[in-house]
C-alpha cells in the first residue's frame, strides 16, 4: 500500500501566526481555544506556560489576554480594552475581513447574511459587527423563510465549502434588486479543499486528521467522503483503526488548518510501522 499526502494541508498562515503570537507570549492566557487543536493547545501549555480561560471577564487590569484566531465579540473586545487588558490580537486577518465588511454593509443599509454555523466562535465575532443585525444561515430552506430587505449582502465562513457558499448567492441573486456577494473564503480553504478532492478521488482510503470541533477539518472531511466512501476523520494516531487498510492499494492523508505537523507525522509513522508499505 502507499501512503500519499494531499498537495496542501495542515496549518496555515492565520495558524502559524497565531501560535508565534502565543510562543513570544508566554504566561499570557487566550480567550478561548487559541485554535480548535487540544493537542497543540496542551503544547503551549506545558512549553509556554499560555493559559486558556473561556471567562473574558476573569482578566483583570495588566494581564495579557491573547485573543483567539476566530476572533472573539466587538464587545468584548471593546470590554477587555475598557479594563486595560493588554489585549495581543490573534484574530487571523481573513476571519478580520468579514468582520469589516459585515460592520460597513449593515450601517450602509443593507440586510447582512452570513452563510456558516451560528455556534461557532468565529460566526458570533464576525456577527456581532453588524450594526443593526445580522442573519446567520446555513441553507436555502432557511432563506425562504425571511422576509429581506432589496438590498443584500453576502459573507461566510472562511472555512466553508465553496460549493455551498456559492449556492446560496445563486439563490440570492435573481430574488433580490442587489446582492454583493464577498469572498471571505480564505485562500488555504480553497487550496486545502481543492487538494483533498484531487487525491481522495484516487484514493482506496482517506485519512483525514484534525481536531473533532474544526470546521475546516470537517470539511475536508465531507470533501473526501463524497469520493471515497472509506474516509476517517482522527483527532491522532491513537484513533486509528488498522481494519480500514485491509486489501487497500493507497491511502491518502490530509489534515485541516489547526493540525500541527508533529501530530501529522505521528500518523503517518504509526500507519508506516503497522502497514509497512513503501510511501510516495
Amino acid at each position: 500500500m502507499t501512503i500519499q499526502l494531499a498537495k496542501n494541508y495542515g496549518f496555515c498562515f492565520g495558524v502559524k501566526r497565531a501560535i508565534k503570537i502565543a510562543e513570544d507570549n508566554q504566561s499570557a492566557s487566550t480567550y478561548g481555544p487559541l485554535i480548535h487543536n487540544s493537542k497543540e493547545i496542551d503544547r503551549l501549555k506545558n512549553d509556554f506556560k499560555v493559559g486558556l480561560t473561556e471567562d473574558f471577564t476573569s482578566f483583570k487590569a495588566g494581564d495579557k489576554a491573547i485573543v483567539r484566531t476566530h476572533g472573539i465579540q466587538k464587545k468584548e473586545l471593546q470590554e477587555l480594552h475598557k479594563n486595560d487588558i493588554n489585549v495581543i490580537d490573534a484574530t487571523c486577518p481573513y476571519v478580520t475581513k468579514p468582520q469589516e465588511i459585515t460592520q460597513e454593509m449593515s450601517e450602509a443599509g443593507y440586510d447582512v447574511i452570513i452563510f456558516g454555523d451560528e455556534k461557532h466562535p468565529e460566526i458570533k465575532g464576525v456577527k456581532s459587527y453588524a450594526t443593526y443585525g445580522a442573519r446567520v444561515v446555513t441553507s436555502i430552506e432557511e432563506l425562504k423563510a425571511m422576509s429581506l430587505k432589496e438590498k443584500i449582502a453576502l459573507v461566510s465562513q472562511t472555512t466553508r465549502k465553496v460549493e455551498d457558499y456559492m449556492e446560496i448567492a445563486n439563490y440570492l441573486i435573481p430574488r433580490y434588486k442587489e446582492v454583493r456577494v464577498f469572498n471571505t473564503i480564505c485562500n488555504a480553504t480553497f487550496e486545502n479543499q481543492e487538494a483533498v478532492k484531487d487525491i481522495s478521488i484516487i484514493s482506496d482510503v482517506m485519512i483525514i486528521i484534525g481536531g473533532k470541533n474544526s470546521s475546516n477539518t470537517k470539511q475536508l472531511f465531507s470533501i473526501a467522503k463524497d469520493n471515497c466512501n472509506s474516509s476517517y476523520h482522527i483527532e491522532d494516531e491513537n484513533e486509528i483503526d488498522f481494519t480500514w487498510f485491509k486489501d487497500k492499494q493507497s491511502c491518502g492523508v490530509s489534515a485541516g488548518a489547526s493540525t500541527p505537523d508533529w501530530i501529522i507525522q505521528n500518523v503517518l509513522n504509526s500507519i508506516k510501522d503497522k502497514i509497512n508499505p513503501k510511501s510516495s
